[in-house]
């Protein structure tokens, strides 16, 4: 057998070998069952995944930088997490990157061989100048593609940290990367296929990774997105209702204090909280580290 036969994402799903002969209710039901155990799989690499989050907050708060670093679905799903990240919790978009196999047209239109490329996952990254401040996160599946591996190869190189994030457990150390996530999702309902159980589960790591880095960096209030800017009806919208619910402000309050406070409901709740004007409100977050609760309760 051929080593990509030997992988764990390569093997036949038992459960689903009757699927060219299923009606539509039993292939849903079937995939929904088999999506069902992808949670369960990720919790078992609860420890790799704490491991991750603490090297990525740490690299945020030096003003280092996230670089995903994958290709097809994998890489996909890495510029997607990237791309969230700046409405979602006011970061600048430099902070986190994501890195695909072939390019942009890749986002939309599948390059298969750009990820046999070594050299280009190497040089891809070594054109983003990854350095000691950052963490470079390679994603694959399969855990043998060779661009994801050139990637991280250069990331050690450059004295950058590294997660590796596989499906494919007996590859977890092919890369030497610092942590490796790898659930163990098991074998696809159509064979290869790791866009669909691997691809829910990469997704799953990587909402976590970002969420809770940014939540240990002030990103939120309790469990409220108040790290955002309104720049447009729905977050205005959004920042109103925020304010009103921590604050007891009426709508038209909350988004006088809003404007006064440039927009930004972070200042905004501290100014309704403390009294503050907004300059005030601003010193009081960046003594904070730009944690509302520390603020509110002094900076300390």
């Amino acid at each position: 057998m051929s080593r990509m036969g030997s992988l764990l994402t390569e093997q036949r799903n038992p459960r689903s070998r009757g699927l060219d002969r299923m009606d539509a209710r039993s292939i849903v039901r079937l995939i929904n069952a088999e999506d069902a155990t992808v949670p369960a799989a990720v919790a078992a690499e609860e420890d790799a995944l704490v491991a991750a989050v603490e090297l990525v907050a740490a690299a945020f708060r030096r003003g280092g930088r996230l670089l995903y670093v994958g290709a097809g679905t994998s890489g996909r799903l890495g510029v997607l997490d990237a791309a969230e990240c700046p409405p979602t919790f006011g970061t600048d978009p430099e902070t986190v990157q994501g890195i695909i196999a072939g390019g942009y047209g890749a986002l939309v239109r599948a390059k298969e061989g750009a990820e046999d490329d070594a050299a280009a996952g190497a040089a891809d990254l070594r054109e983003r100048a990854p350095g000691p401040a950052d963490v470079v996160v390679g994603i694959a599946t399969s855990g043998v593609t060779p661009y994801v591996l050139a990637a991280l190869g250069e990331a050690r190189r450059a004295g950058t940290a590294t997660v590796f994030i596989c499906c494919s457990p007996t590859e977890k150390d092919a890369a030497g990367a610092d942590v490796v996530i790898a659930p163990a999702v098991g074998p696809e309902v159509v064979t290869g296929s790791t866009r669909m159980k691997a691809g829910t589960a990469t997704k799953l790591v990587l909402n976590t990774i970002t969420t809770s880095a940014w939540v240990l960096l002030g990103k939120t209030y309790e469990n409220l997105m108040v790290d955002l800017t309104a720049t447009c009806d729905k977050l205005r919208d959004r920042a109103c209702r925020i304010l009103a619910e921590t604050t007891g402000a009426a709508h038209d309050e909350a988004a006088a204090l809003i404007e006064s406070a440039g927009g930004s409901v972070k200042v905004a709740l501290v100014m309704k909280k403390t009294g503050a004007g907004a300059e005030e409100a601003r010193r009081l977050l960046d003594r904070s580290g730009g944690s509302v609760a520390k603020a509110l309760e002094g900076g300390a």
